[in-house]
Formats: C-alpha cells, structure tokens, sequence
C-alpha cells in the first residue's frame, strides 16, 4: 500500500499583513463613522421630558401639533429638528437670597427678584413666594412663546403682577394671618392658572414662604409688642394679683370653717362630758336612795321586831355588852331604891 504524500501549504507573507492591518484600521474608522452619523441622526428624549418636531423644508415645513414622548428618535439634520420641553413640577422662586445658589443649569428651578408690595397703609412688605407650573401643551408653549423662553417671557412677568395685585389687598397685619395668607395665596393661583392656561401651561400651586417689613415698620411692629407684652404683663399681674387674693379668701373660710367646727366639736364633747356626768350622778343618787330605803328599811323592820315580846332580853343583851368589861356592883333590884337595870324606863324616870 502506497503512502499518501504530504500537502503543503503556503502561508502568505509580510505584504499581506501590512494589508491585513490596514483593512482592520478601516473597519474601526467605518464604525466611529457609522456611530458618529448614528448620534447625529437620532435624538433622544428623556423620561421628564416631551417634544414637538419642526421641519424646516418640503410640504410639511413648520412645527406639527403632534407631541413625542421618551424614548430614540430619528432626526434627520438640516431637515428638521425636535424642541425638547420639561414635562415634570418646575419652580420658580420669587427671592433675593437664592439667585447666588441656583445653577444656570438647573432649568426646572428658576430665581426671581422677590415681590416688593405696598400695602392700604403705604407701609413696604418683600415677600419671598413659590410658584408651582409645568408644561402640559408643549405644541402650543412652542408656537406662542418665541424661542420657547415661556419662564421668561410669561409665567415670571404674570406672577409678578398678578402677586402684587392679590398681595396687596392685605393690610401690613394681614400677613401675620395665616388664614388671609393662604387665601389671597390661593386667589393668586386662579389668577395665574387662567391667566398661564392660552399658553399650554399650568400653574399648580402658589406659596408665601417670607415677609420681610421695612425699617419704618419694623420699629413700629417691634414698638406695639413691647406695648402688648406690658399690657400682657399687667393683665397677668392682675390675674396673679386677683388669684392670690382668692386664694387668701379660700384659706380663711377654710380657716373659719376648721375653727366652727373645732367650736362645734368641743360643745359636742361638753355635752357629752355633761350627760356623762348627769347619768352618773343620778345612777349615784338612784344607789343612794337605794341604799337610804333599804337601810330605812331595815331600821323600821329593827324597831318592829323590838316592839315584840321578848324585845327586853335583846336589849339587855346590847346593854350587858355595853357594860362588858366594867367592874361589877350589886344592887339591889327589889325594894325601895331598888334598880332593875334591864327595865330601860325606871332607869330614864331616874334622870
């Protein structure tokens, strides 16, 4: 069996190379141009934005009432152009202090000189306000307002006036109520809605953030609180004043009450030493009487009984104990001059 010879290949050599290097050169060349005329022909809106597409050759040259929304579009350029518009809360603040913060930039947020109001009594009030809008018809924003400037050109010089108007109406006091501030805050509102709404924009809210008085006033204020804090304190004073002296009428009824009823309670312990006292003296005077009637008693029963026969022994008996221990004398019971010691009566008929 014979052997297969061997193939042999032949691999190009440094010229193809140097063409192999300046295809790939190309191709990366072909691509930045094809990414570079892609950015050129497509634009992109974001998600807070809207817009409208203008032409400016052929049939349908000017700008169309149809409103595009987030995403990559097609623009071809010389041909037409897409005016991009904020579709989200813009703010527009009305105050000296923030224009040295806010950004160029930042085209949702834009600073105004605060609005300066001079009230019924010819008295100065800055007052520093939000305004609240944002675009809801960009076609009619665009066709209206030249060069789109709308924050510019109407929603500042509408707020401004229609500020001053409502704002005004308050008195320099007005703008310590919240009530009243709120409300002319509200009416300003209406105003700018109806006044902001042929233009495709709509204003949301209005906001008094500050007043700031004049120096005339300011003292005149600063003047009247020191006037209501001493009226304040004096009608305090009175108040304490009047309270303490309720509070010395309370302490002496209380005190006059605690000495009645001391009073009171001390003639109830009288009484009752008293009937105490009596009830025991006529509990004494029953047992004495007691006492005296059965010893009366007693005594009577004692005469009785000595009224009865034999009494005489009895007596001499209490007679010969009298006589105990007395030395004895005879004497003669019978006779003339004779004694009988025991016969009680010819011995009294002898005193």
């Amino acid at each position: 069996m014979s052997s297969t010879p061997p193939i042999k290949l032949k691999l190009p050599g440094k010229r193809f190379k140097a063409l192999g290097g300046v295809g790939l050169g190309a191709v990366a060349v072909g691509v930045g141009l094809v990414l570079a005329l892609g950015s050129s022909v497509t634009v992109t809106i974001g998600p807070d934005q809207f817009a409208v597409r203008q032409v400016f050759l052929g049939p349908s040259q000017g700008v169309g009432d149809r409103v595009f929304g987030p995403g990559l579009h097609l623009q071809i350029p010389g041909y037409e152009r897409y005016h991009k518009v904020p579709r989200d809360m813009q703010v527009l603040e009305l105050n000296d202090s923030e224009a040295s913060h806010v950004h160029k930039s930042w085209e949702d947020f834009k600073v105004a000189p605060a609005i300066r109001i001079q009230t019924s009594e010819g008295y100065q009030v800055t007052v520093d306000v939000s305004v609240l809008y944002r675009v809801v018809d960009p076609y009619t924003v665009l066709t209206r307002i030249p060069g789109g400037l709308y924050t510019e050109k109407v929603v500042i010089p509408e707020a401004d006036k229609i500020l001053r108007q409502t704002l005004g109406e308050l008195d320099a006091e007005d703008f310590y109520s919240e009530t009243r501030r709120f409300e002319k805050a509200d009416m300003a509102r209406k105003q700018l809605q109806a006044q902001l709404e042929p233009y495709g924009i709509q204003c949301w809210g209005v906001m008094v953030r500050d007043y700031t008085y004049d120096a005339r006033y300011q003292q005149l204020i600063e003047d009247r609180k020191i006037q209501d804090q001493n009226v304040f304190k004096n009608k305090a004073e009175a108040i304490a004043a009047s309270r303490e002296a309720e509070k010395n009428r309370v302490l002496a009824e209380g005190q006059a009450t605690i000495g009645v009823e001391k009073e009171r309670g001390l003639a109830d312990i009288r009484m009752i030493d008293a009937t105490a006292d009596l009830y025991y003296r006529e509990t004494v005077a029953a047992g004495d009487l007691m006492v005296a009637l059965a010893e009366a008693e007693g005594t009577r029963l004692e005469n009785r009984a000595l009224q009865q026969a034999g009494a005489s022994n009895i007596v001499g008996l209490e007679m010969a104990e009298a006589l105990k221990g007395t030395e004895i004398i005879v004497v003669s019971t019978t006779g003339e001059g004779g004694m009988n010691p025991l016969n009680l009566e010819s011995m009294l008929k002898g005193w």
